[in-house]
């Protein structure tokens, strides 16, 4: 017998993956209660002509786009439709360098007009939560958890306020200090890469000409990602926490000056900075990924290093998958929250999470290594992968993310 509860799955957390998690299972016609610790009812969407950039920036993969062109929005559109009608930034190009080696990727070389997107976090917030305003979603705000209980046949959530909920599924969207995960008693893994990131947004005398760039330096990456505004890009500085904090409290022409010389001045001069922060660089990795009645996705699941900007198109990947499984599941009138139904999430999603780690890991090692003949061979590999063709198309449909064992949404085409 199906229990009697208030919803097929609770989300707690209404960030960007816990909002897509929430918008799939809507389109499979599930039920869904998203719990939202902010006070905030909506976030407000972007104008074309606001100078405001959102200090947090995502490439968005191929996948990613594809998932938004899959989502219905309002009105009979789609959240990808919504999104380009705020402000997206498509890249043609990428330029990766260190000392005298150097790789060109473009879009060209693989027949698609781009090789992804850089988009603000507010203007994915403001169209995802435009896309769950509908009878099948309940959202609700000031919503802090204080406990969940496993019951036989649902999952009871208590909030602060006294306000439960029960749903077959508790799902923990709720980022890297996830109290789901907390109070399950999951465990990870965890390193410090010895990173903190610090991000702004710049504007340079010359164009981006839509190109995102990325210079290997001895203490860490430092990426500038184009956006909508041909002067504009959002930066993402890698480096060591000492220097990382000189780095955010030099005054701004000191700062202008020391991010035109550790990017050798590609854009010309700097002529503006906005929103400097910082953020630590930590390696997370759940042991588990579900328990009866409970799934964990995104941030709550792992962290990466922001090397390759692949955080949040795993997240969307957990996401969409997570979804696939649970609709599958209702289809077959399976209990959705049996252990071995969530059990299928965590196969299909641990291989691929696992070698993604395994990748950054190797790459931030050989980066961040000044001895010699490591720095002679990562200059020859890379000089070498710039002349030949085929392992650079390989490389950006992998960085695409169009490739491997995929959800039907991540593979979406446009036919229904």
């Amino acid at each position: 017998m199906k229990p009697n509860t208030d919803a097929d799955v609770i989300i707690i957390g209404s960030g960007l993956v816990g909002l897509s998690l929430a918008a799939a299972l809507l389109q499979g016609g599930l039920r869904v209660i998203l719990l939202d610790s902010s006070d905030t009812p909506q976030a407000q969407p972007v104008a074309l002509n606001d100078p405001t950039v959102d200090q947090r920036v995502y490439a968005i993969s191929r996948a990613s786009e594809n998932i938004f062109r899959a989502l219905p929005h309002q009105q009979h559109t789609r959240v990808w439709d919504a999104m380009q009608a705020q402000r997206v930034s498509p890249y043609q190009d990428m330029h990766v360098w260190e000392n005298r080696a150097a790789i060109h990727f473009s879009c060209t070389d693989i027949h698609e007009e781009n090789l992804g997107h850089i988009i603000e976090q507010q203007v994915m917030l403001a169209v995802l939560q435009q896309a769950v305003q509908t009878d099948g979603v309940q959202r609700v705000c000031s919503a802090q958890l204080h406990s969940f209980s496993v019951q036989k046949n649902c999952v009871q959530v208590a909030l602060h306020d006294g306000r439960t909920f029960t749903a077959a599924v508790l799902v923990g969207a709720d980022g890297a200090q996830s109290q789901v995960r907390e109070q399950a008693g999951i465990r990870w893994d965890s390193q410090d890469y010895g990173h903190h990131a610090l991000v702004a947004t710049v504007r340079t005398e010359l164009p981006h000409t839509k190109t995102a760039w990325q210079r290997f330096l001895p203490t860490g990456p430092l990426a500038f990602l184009p956006l909508h505004e041909a002067h504009t890009s959002s930066i993402v500085w890698s480096t060591e926490p000492a220097q990382a904090k000189k780095l955010l409290r030099l005054p701004e022409p000191e700062f202008q000056q020391a991010l035109e010389q550790a990017f050798a001045q590609k854009l010309g001069r700097i002529e503006s900075v906005q929103g400097r922060a910082l953020f630590p660089l930590i390696r997370r990795h759940a042991r588990e990924y579900v328990q009866p009645r409970l799934a964990l996705v995104g941030d709550a699941l792992r962290t990466i290093h922001p090397l390759a900007g692949q955080g949040v198109n795993l997240g969307l990947l957990d996401a969409t998958t997570l979804a696939e499984v649970l609709i599958d599941a209702q289809q077959q009138q399976h209990d959705l929250g049996h252990y071995q139904v969530l059990r299928r999430y965590e196969r299909w999603r641990k291989g691929h999470n696992l070698l993604m780690l395994a990748a950054m890991d190797s790459f931030k090692t050989l980066f961040s290594n000044d001895f010699m003949p490591l720095r002679w061979v990562r200059s020859l590999g890379l000089n070498w992968a710039d002349k030949n063709a085929l392992l650079k198309q390989q490389l950006m449909l992998q960085a695409m993310g169009i490739n491997g064992d995929l959800p039907r949404l991540a593979r979406w085409s446009g036919v229904s």
